[in-house]
């Protein structure tokens, strides 16, 4: 299975969803590796591009084996947006997407992300400006609608296919649940019978049998994944394997997980350095495992460690 966005074809129909503080470059390795169709990522501030803000440098970073990437921006002036993302056109990327969704209240609360929901006259400007300059497909990621009374998601769409995107990612929460309460996959049908673009549907993927029935309920042309891969970049092989054959993989067994915190950990070290990684290997410890016996104390344990030595042998010996 397949799916084209523009001129880019993916060899698999399942993305990886664009969250902060986590798909960064070396995680993003790690679901390439296991065949994640289409990379994002962290959502970067096209005001911060603008004013050579020096945090965006490392969220900017990719690698040829991650490739098809995504570069996702954030912004609501149209020059600005449309200015950083013909700056970024000429960078290792094949997709510019933009955020049209974030929830998080210090960027609603500047009229970016999701706030952009409540105004598709300057969501349409944005989009509209990004592709009459840019020569590399424009793709846009949204909610459902802002709150349960402007849902507006088929609208939005559509405003979205009109300004010249080449595709849309649709999360079937509304701005107000957040990530609480259950995805509304029907909205993602609407969607996808509303227009002519690729739509990717996003919320509540966990299994590849949720990916399976997402696509069989809303006929999306492909599905994102976002909470469900931490921890578990394996999903993106069980997911493609269940797509292709209806057989569902085993889930992976502790030594695979050990062997892929420890691959995590190298890549981490060698991209941020080993004081930065181990600090941030402890969250996706806990990610990796979570529901493991001994969980808890491990979490406790991982909290302690300072170096990549110390993280081997708390792995090897203990997990």
């Amino acid at each position: 299975m397949k799916l084209k966005i523009g001129n880019v074809e993916l060899d698999s129909p399942v993305a990886l969803a664009p969250m902060a503080g986590v798909t960064d470059l070396p995680f993003r390795i790690l679901c390439r590796e296991q065949g994640c169709g289409l990379m994002c990522t962290e959502m970067v501030s096209a005001k911060a591009l603008l004013y050579k803000n020096r945090n965006t440098k490392p969220l900017l970073e990719t690698k040829p084996e991650e490739r098809p990437v995504a570069v996702q921006l954030f912004g609501s002036d149209p020059e600005i947006m449309s200015e950083m993302a013909l700056m970024l056109e000429e960078g290792p990327y094949d997709i510019i997407d933009v955020n049209m969704g974030c929830p998080v209240p210090k960027i609603v609360n500047n009229g970016e992300g999701s706030a952009l929901m409540k105004n598709p006259k300057l969501a349409g400007e944005i989009l509209s400006a990004m592709t009459r300059k840019l020569k590399k497909p424009v793709t846009v990621k949204f909610r459902k609608g802002f709150n349960d009374e402007s849902v507006n998601a088929v609208e939005f769409a559509k405003m979205a296919e009109q300004s010249g995107a080449a595709a849309v990612a649709v999360h079937g929460r509304t701005r107000e649940q957040f990530y609480s309460g259950k995805a509304d996959w029907d909205i993602i049908r609407q969607v996808k019978e509303a227009v002519s673009i690729p739509v990717i549907g996003n919320g509540d993927i966990f299994t590849p049998q949720d990916a399976g029935r997402m696509m069989e309920e809303t006929g999306c042309d492909g599905v994102m994944v976002a909470r469900g891969a931490k921890g578990n970049p394996w999903i993106f092989s069980r997911i493609d394997h269940y797509l292709k054959t209806g057989e569902v993989l085993p889930k992976q067994g502790p030594e695979e997980v050990k062997q892929m915190i420890l691959r995590h950990a190298e890549l981490l070290v060698a991209f941020k350095g080993e004081y930065t990684a181990m600090r941030e290997m402890r969250k996706h410890v806990s990610w990796y495992t979570a529901g493991y016996p001994h969980s808890a104390a491990l979490r406790n344990e991982i909290n302690l460690v300072e170096t990549m030595e110390e993280l081997t042998e708390l792995v090897l010996e203990r997990m």
